[in-house]
């Protein structure tokens, strides 16, 4: 696999295959829409002795010449310049999408997961580090991975071996796309359940506190929200949620396709991923197939996880989260096979 930006790649592709994965993201953000349990199937009273002859199976195609499933990385990098050589990974979500029943699975992997990073130990002996340093590491400002796909393929490759998730193909978007796309839709819309204070002790700085409640966000706000964590990252998960689902409010309003040439402008050449055209299409295709009942967003329960501190070699005496890997990769599997355990 080749992670690179592909220039050649048709732009109103992009900009569609985006808003598919920016809606997907979203479209049931606050739900967790679990399959209602089963009624045990009554059996036939002792008496019936027929044998009712067997039907043979129906073999289910893929939809849109696609594979029977994709998993796909999606990338919110905080680097700061047009390009992707530097930046840690701001937003991990992993979309399962099902193409023989058309269907998207989210989910949402912590940044500040402390995790074994695979194939880099002959630079500083590095062995381990934040979920989110694997991106880093990997693109060319480090250049620690000799492998495919600079940071994406590193941290495909990082989660594959703490989670046992083979990930096809990735994609990242940098900070200054996301501000450029909510500045071409004119800003967002969002309701903040409760305050979100940025400030360090004494700071007045406005720009670093979001009121609860509606408000409306240029792109340099919502970006600086989305980086805001004063009450911990799985917190800031949920209001990356909540950002997205404003985003997806605008994308999806008639008056958008009025915007399409600043759209197509924002995304050109800004994108890094190894998806070909020919992938995009068949994700195009597919939204056109979802219905939105067939949208789950799942987390793992926050009950698993745990602050503590840690000595990396590169952080020095930092804070991660504790959990239990095996129960992160009971989940994962599931997820991976189209399920989700349900939880109180």
């Amino acid at each position: 696999m080749s992670f690179k930006k592909r220039k050649s790649l048709n732009t109103i592709t992009i900009i569609g295959f985006f808003i598919f994965t920016g809606s997907v993201l979203i479209s049931c953000i606050a739900s967790q829409a679990f399959d209602p349990p089963r009624a045990t199937p009554t059996l036939p009273p002792p008496f019936i002795l027929a044998t009712p002859t067997p039907i043979p199976p129906t073999e289910v195609i893929p939809q849109c010449g696609g594979p029977e499933k994709m998993l796909f990385l999606l990338v919110g990098s905080d680097a700061r310049g047009n390009n992707y050589a530097s930046g840690l990974a701001d937003a991990i979500r992993v979309l399962r999408v099902d193409f023989l029943e058309p269907g998207v699975m989210v989910l949402a992997f912590p940044r500040d997961l402390y995790i074994e990073i695979p194939e880099i130990s002959d630079h500083y002996g590095i062995t381990h580090g934040k979920l989110n340093q694997a991106y880093l590491y990997g693109n060319d400002i480090f250049k620690y991975y000799d492998g495919p796909g600079q940071g994406l393929g590193l941290l495909a490759t990082t989660l594959e071996k703490n989670f046992g998730i083979h990930i096809d193909h990735s994609a990242a978007v940098n900070l200054q796309t996301f501000v450029k796309v909510v500045d071409a839709l004119g800003g967002i819309d969002i309701n903040l359940p409760a305050e979100i204070d940025g400030r360090v002790p004494r700071s007045r700085d406005p720009a670093l506190y979001f009121p609860a409640g509606q408000q409306h966000l240029d792109g340099n706000r919502a970006m600086l929200l989305a980086r805001l964590r004063p009450n911990g990252d799985l917190i800031r998960n949920q209001t990356q949620d909540l950002l997205l689902q404003a985003l997806a409010v605008k994308l999806f309003n008639p008056s958008t396709l009025l915007q399409l040439p600043d759209l197509i402008a924002t995304f050109n050449g800004s994108v890094q991923t190894d998806l070909g055209q020919a992938e995009i299409t068949q994700l195009l295709c597919l939204a056109s197939l979802l219905d939105p009942q067939k949208i789950q967003v799942v987390n793992f329960p926050a009950e698993l996880f745990a602050l503590k501190r840690v000595n990396d070699p590169i952080l020095g005496y930092t804070s991660v989260l504790d959990v239990d890997f095996n129960i992160l990769r009971d989940y994962t599997q599931e997820f991976v096979n189209g399920n989700w355990p349900q939880t109180e």
